[in-house]
């Protein structure tokens, strides 16, 4: 079940928003796609990244996928635990796997993010 107090994008990340501060991370439903991830190209800190823009890369035992973020801002923080664990993303992807923290621009972007049941709705269509 995907938890109710973050939003999703479409291209299966998520953002949790704090004040002007969003925490970001892969979905249970891509971690479960990729398979086991083995290495994740984690962003700068300090780097401007824009909306629907690749963030970092995630390698798996199956393929390569970008990681694109669901909303704009600054990289203030990155989860360097995930440079010796990769794996803890497949085991926790919502909690300790999450990925990077962004200086929101604009906080209301979040807004227009699916919630957790439209997320879930879009998945199921997806998989048709």
């Amino acid at each position: 079940m995907n938890p109710e107090n973050i939003r999703y994008h479409k291209e299966h990340t998520w953002v949790k928003v704090s004040g002007k501060k969003g925490t970001i991370g892969i979905t249970d439903y891509a971690q479960d796609a990729l398979g086991d991830i083995v290495y994740i190209d984690l962003p700068e800190e300090d780097a401007t990244i824009e909306a629907n823009s690749e963030i970092s890369e995630i390698e798996s035992t199956k393929s390569t996928s970008s990681v694109i973020s669901p909303v704009s801002g600054k990289v203030v923080k990155v989860n360097e635990d995930l440079s010796e664990s990769p794996e803890i993303i497949n085991e926790d992807p919502y909690g300790k796997g999450w990925i990077a923290v962004i200086e929101l621009e604009e906080p209301s972007e979040a807004d227009d993010l699916m919630d957790a049941s439209e997320y879930e709705k879009y998945i199921e269509e997806e998989a048709k």
